[in-house]
């Protein structure tokens, strides 16, 4: 399967991550846990991260596959 992990940085320091596996946000510092809990709780959000994954991973695998088939 396909996994995304979408991090958000600040000050060069990872506060909240998305995994596409658990299909939640998960916070890393108390700014971090605020907005895991307020965006976990919305549907338009999580939705937004499940597509990016349809969109953008899974478009881009098979391109990178046929690629690799390709030079084989």
């Amino acid at each position: 399967g396909i996994e995304l992990i979408d991090s958000y940085v600040f000050n060069q320091a990872e506060y909240i991550r998305f995994n596409s596996t658990v299909g939640r946000f998960v916070g890393y510092t108390e700014h971090g846990l605020k907005n895991a809990e307020a965006w976990n709780s919305d549907a338009g959000i999580l939705g937004q991260e499940q597509g990016e994954l349809e969109r953008f991973c899974k478009h881009n695998t098979a391109n990178h596959y046929s690629a690799i088939l390709d030079k084989t």
